[in-house]
């Protein structure tokens, strides 16, 4: 796993108000916590945390987290991002500190490699999980894992036991989950056309809304 350097701006002042405070600065709140130490509350900019999470290992990497006007660093992982789902945004991250030789559970990504033969016939690949559990030492787990999905046939699948990993590490999610599979040309179209209809009762619902409103304020 890749190794990222971040400094963060330690912070006293916590609590639902705080947070919101820091926010309106233009920070991010967030929280380092690890091996029976107390939390420790940190502030972060938006663009640091982007550009640490931007690299090949993304969520996964490991971080050098360093508190400004401190020397030393510490390792640590995301364990948990609290988006904004109105405008996309982070509103808080937790970091776990951990030890380079410890082992740990987290989440890796699957990237799925090749042109499937159902594809070159006309199917479309649906990707159903993009991200699998492990569990492993920090320094062994890797980036993300691959599926080779070339002799994928149509109506074919790939589950979760068909993925190789690396030596001592161990997948926790359930062996028969769905990867993902190849529809043929006609039950891609009932997708479509399922969806089509979903779409329409979803802007038919507003204009019902809005019209019992008015019938609701006269």
């Amino acid at each position: 796993m890749d190794n990222v350097s971040i400094v963060v701006h330690k912070r006293d002042v916590t609590g639902t108000r705080a947070a919101k405070r820091l926010r309106k600065s233009g920070l991010i709140p967030g929280v380092l916590y690890g091996h029976g130490k107390a939390a420790t509350p940190f502030a972060v900019e938006p663009h640091v945390l982007r550009e640490a999470l931007g690299t090949a290992a993304g969520m996964h990497a490991v971080l050098d987290v360093t508190l400004e006007g401190q020397k030393r660093s510490h390792k640590a992982i995301v364990k948990d991002l609290e988006l904004d789902k109105v405008k996309y945004g982070v509103l808080h991250v937790d970091l776990q500190e951990i030890r380079l030789d410890e082992t740990i559970e987290t989440q890796v990504a699957v990237h799925f490699e090749g042109e499937s033969k159902g594809v070159k016939a006309g199917g479309l690949l649906e990707e159903t999980v993009r991200e699998v559990t492990v569990k492993g030492v920090v320094t062994e787990i890797p980036e993300h894992l691959v599926m080779d999905i070339t002799d994928l046939d149509m109506n074919g699948t790939l589950k979760v036991a068909d993925l190789r990993v690396p030596d001592g590490i161990e997948i926790l999610d359930d062996p028969e989950e769905v990867l993902c599979s190849v529809l043929p040309p006609r039950k891609v179209e009932e997708a479509e056309e399922a969806a089509e209809v979903e779409g329409e009762a979803v802007a038919a619902e507003p204009e019902l809304v809005g019209k019992k409103d008015e019938e609701e304020e006269a």
